[in-house]
């Protein structure tokens, strides 16, 4: 309390000096009078009692000449050099303060780099004695005190650092972490909140360290309400211990733990039973049993140690269920994180069951998914999902595809998988794909789905987009499904092609007349969802090969795509204009038969004139340009709207400007072909809104 107070006090003695320095630089006389006035009885003011216990006082044996009382000393502009002066001395003075002070910070930041967080705190003291309002040595000694476990210390020093910079993120999660440790939530979750006050971009962290608060709050409150119930005996509480007193005993039969498994993971009933297992050791009873271990690791192939393991994922799955701490405390044990990747691909149908049943369980949060990508290896685990697939089409639901079309929607877990990614993700999907079948294929549209959200990262898309293998799987696998008409995996498919051919490749050129030819026959499916999928492909793969635009042109792709924008479908139109935009830029052929089918243009006014997707409007603009290079159909357009739909179209506020760019060409072509437009285009002052779209032009 005492420095708060000297710094209030040092505070208030700036805004005096300052006010009376003001003062003494007034052009009014009588004012610089009363301040010189004001200024000596401030002075001597300050000659108050020292409140140290310590006396500090140094005699200056050299004292400096005392300057006259004469009527020049009382002169402003002398009071002024002397001020300034002083505070050049003391300018230079901060600077060498600050030189030691960041030298002291420097070896700080080395000693707590080795660990060494005594000595750490002894440089940034040492810092702090050289520069008082120095942030960085308060935040860097508060995360040293809590390494050390002071963390009252670490939370004065937080609000130190909060009095130098009050929007200083780093004392905030300092403080925010030593509440945290201190059980004093509330305070936590403020440290946090303010945070996300101050710096929005910093949202994401801030929430996770709320989520932090939270479990630890839940795991407390757990904690205490467990031990209440035993100490009252109530329900099954006394049971548990007395389970896991029995299953702590070593070199049993492996039929005398699966036994004891089974009656505990039937007495654990509720969050109690769950905390009472925690709280009584239980995760290290089972995890260090030799029997145990042995069984998980699948060393024996004995029905009574396969009949172990499975009663032991049973029982993790029983008290993991919707309890974060026991999920956390899982992950701790050595033996579950070796054992969880494999036994994924175990041969025994119930284990490989047990195991997925287990995995789902951590998939369902991200607390859950932040666990198991900071914990397993993924690689292995992904690898083993994938490849599990084709060993459970006895099962009734396709919970591997699903848990990894769940984990693969997480950043985090994306960026662990970009190494060894042809290993882990390539070559068993391509062997997955390569082996459809009527018996597993309602169990690879979620797989294919978690390919896809995968292909959301811009280095597994590149990645993919760029494999050879990867094509050729695809290619097969969407001919097989024609063929068999495995819709269900076809629509995903072709949904993932378009996602990975929107990279331009010279693999995805070679393959482009095959997928060409594959769409244009689905085309003609009576599942729309599947023609919309096919018009995709098209739209991404044909820009990327000539040879696939001219196949496409001969399979009267023009007149089908003019069908579909006759629809209402939203993404069926976005992918169907770009179609047609890419057939009529290429083809003179498709041009003609664009404009043959409809004179006026009717459908491509109609995308100009709506409010759809700029980029539908954008593609219209630019296939009605390419149209009206053909002789004879600017003129079809007179005493239509189209002047005024194109300068609505370049004159707007669009995101992309390649939409006023397209509408610019498509409107000089127009009026360059026929110039009777240009009337109309000077009644709606279109010259001027043409002249603006120059630089988009160019």
């Amino acid at each position: 309390m005492e420095k708060l107070e000297d710094l209030d006090r040092f505070l208030n003695n700036v805004d005096i000096i300052t006010e009376l320095v003001g003062h003494l630089k007034s052009p009014d006389v009588e004012l610089q009078q009363k301040a010189i006035k004001e200024a000596d009885c401030y002075i001597a003011a300050l000659d108050e009692p020292c409140r140290t216990k310590v006396n500090k006082t140094t005699i200056n044996s050299n004292p400096p000449l005392q300057p006259s009382l004469g009527s020049h000393n009382e002169n402003p502009e002398h009071f002024m050099t002397t001020m300034e002066k002083d505070a050049e001395e003391r300018r230079v003075r901060r600077i060498a303060k600050e030189k030691k002070a960041v030298a002291l910070k420097d070896k700080g930041n080395e000693a707590y780099a080795q660990e060494d967080y005594e000595t750490a705190v002894k440089y940034y003291s040492d810092g702090l004695a050289e520069l008082r309002d120095m942030q960085t040595l308060y935040t860097n000694r508060a995360q040293a005190y809590i390494k050390l476990k002071k963390y009252e210390e670490a939370i004065a020093d937080c609000e130190w650092a909060l009095k130098c910079n009050d929007r200083c993120i780093k004392a905030y999660v300092h403080m925010g972490k030593a509440y945290l440790i201190l059980k004093k939530y509330d305070e936590a979750r403020n440290c946090f909140k303010n945070i996300m006050e101050i710096e929005p971009g910093k949202e994401k962290m801030a929430k996770e360290y709320l989520i932090q608060v939270d479990l630890e709050e839940d795991r407390e409150t757990q904690e205490m309400n467990a031990r209440k119930t035993f100490e009252k005996g109530e329900g099954n509480s006394t049971t548990v211990p007395l389970l896991l007193e029995k299953l702590s005993s070593p070199g049993q039969m492996p039929l005398f733990y699966c036994g004891g498994l089974e009656i505990l993971s039937h007495t654990i009933t509720d969050c109690t039973g769950q905390t009472l297992f925690r709280l009584n050791n239980g995760f290290s009873i089972i995890s260090t049993n030799d029997t145990v271990r042995s069984c998980l690791l699948q060393k024996s192939e004995d029905p009574s140690s396969q009949e172990l393991c499975l009663s032991v994922l049973k029982l993790w799955t029983v008290i993991c269920c919707s309890n974060d701490e026991n999920q956390k405390l899982l992950m701790r044990c050595p033996v579950f994180r070796h054992a969880i990747v494999r036994l994924v691909t175990s041969e025994h149908v119930a284990v490989q069951k047990e195991c997925l049943t287990l995995l789902s369980l951590y998939s369902q949060t991200p607390h859950g998914r932040c666990l198991a990508t900071d914990n397993l290896d993924v690689h292995i685990l992904v690898r083993n999902l994938i490849t599990s697939i084709s060993k459970i089409e006895q099962l009734q639901e396709n919970s591997a595809g699903k848990i990894l079309e769940t984990f693969a929607g997480e950043k985090r877990f994306c960026i662990q998988l970009r190494k060894e990614l042809t290993d882990t993700v390539t070559v068993p999907f391509t062997t997955v794909m390569g082996n459809i079948s009527k018996s597993n294929q309602h169990l690879l549209p979620p797989l294919i789905s978690a390919i896809g959200h995968l292909a959301r990262d811009d280095v597994i898309l590149h990645t993919l987009a760029h494999d050879p293998g990867c094509w050729d799987a695809f290619l097969e696998a969407v001919k097989h499904c024609i063929s068999n008409e495995y819709k269900d995996i076809l629509y995903p498919m072709l949904g993932l092609i378009i996602i990975l051919s929107s990279i331009t490749t010279s693999v995805i050129r070679e393959h482009a007349v095959s997928l060409c030819d594959c769409c244009l026959s689905l085309l003609k499916d009576s599942d729309g969802r599947v023609i919309t999928r096919a018009t995709g492909v098209l739209s991404t793969v044909l820009p990327q090969s000539s040879e696939a635009v001219r196949r496409a042109i001969q399979g009267d792709v023009v007149q089908t795509m003019r069908r579909l924008l006759k629809g209402t479908g939203q993404t069926a139109t976005k992918y169907a204009i770009k179609t047609l935009t890419v057939c009529t830029a290429a083809s003179h052929l498709a041009r003609e038969e664009l404009v043959k089918s409809d004179k006026k243009l009717s459908i491509l006014r109609r995308l100009l004139s709506s409010g759809c997707d700029e980029t539908v409007s954008g593609n219209a603009a630019l296939c009605l340009a390419h149209c009206l290079q053909l002789e004879g159909t600017a003129s079809n357009l007179l005493g239509t709207d189209i002047v005024l739909l194109l300068l609505r179209r370049a004159a707007g506020d669009a995101e992309r400007t390649a939409v006023q760019r397209n509408a610019a060409i498509a409107l000089g072509k127009l009026c360059q072909s026929e110039p009777r437009h240009m009337k109309k285009l000077r009644e709606l002052h279109g010259i001027e809104i043409l002249h603006s779209c120059l630089k988009l032009i160019a």
